[in-house]
């Protein structure tokens, strides 16, 4: 078998265990209860609500939305459209650690008096600093309305809505501070099992790596 086709063989089987690494899930999401213990200008209330979080990459960080599936809290009086300002916090754990502040547009409609208050959704950025697996957690809710001032705080200590694996600005996307895979400086390329310890190294070098690998091929069929 000729040197091209060794090659050939080598880096398909090579670019198709990389495939199978990338397919691999990087996030998992997951609804969780949270029961809200609320302090408001009119007494404690409580309430249960259904916390989903869920994540877009945005350029160095993520975008992160936290979502409720149930209100909670209620106001004594109708609140009139426009009167409601809700924001929250996200505690992150796992290889990181931290919080994120993330807040919505107040509502859209009015709220009756004495009607469970349904929260928007609260967007705000995360930017990781540090690399491997991040969990995301409901933390306090904090609502304005009518120049008060309402906290909701969990009180079952929920577990993450959303797990993570982020790699952080100039991170090699492992937590233990690894330096990452080097290039092979020494060993015989014309062998399947050599390209194979290149794994996702061949892709990342991209078009000049194929080319760097023909040019040594032919130069050994010239010797």
């Amino acid at each position: 078998m000729s040197y091209q086709k060794r090659t050939a063989l080598a880096l398909a089987s090579a670019l198709a265990g990389t495939v199978v690494l990338m397919a691999a899930p990087a996030a998992h999401a997951t609804v969780v209860d949270v029961d809200y213990k609320c302090k408001t200008p009119i007494g404690d209330k409580a309430a249960v609500s259904p916390i989903d979080i869920k994540s877009v990459k945005s350029g160095g960080g993520y975008r992160l939305t936290m979502s409720f599936q149930k209100g909670v809290s209620s106001s004594p009086v109708e609140l009139g459209k426009g009167a409601m300002n809700p924001s929250a916090v996200i505690r992150v754990g796992g290889a990181d650690s931290g919080q994120v502040q993330v807040s919505g547009p107040s509502n859209s409609a009015a709220i009756p008096a004495n009607t469970p208050i349904k929260i928007s959704d609260l967007s705000g950025t995360y930017t990781p600093k540090k690399s491997g697996k991040v969990d995301f957690t409901a933390g306090v809710l904090t609502i304005k309305a009518l120049g008060t001032t309402t906290t909701c705080t969990p009180g079952n200590n929920p577990g993450p809505s959303l797990t993570l694996d982020v790699t952080a600005a100039g991170g090699s996307g492992s937590g233990s501070g690894g330096g990452g895979e080097q290039l092979p400086k020494t060993g015989p390329l014309d062998s399947a099992v050599a390209l194979g310890t290149l794994g996702g190294t061949v892709l990342l070098t991209g078009a000049a790596g194929v080319l760097w690998l023909t040019r040594r091929g032919r130069a050994a069929e010239g010797r």
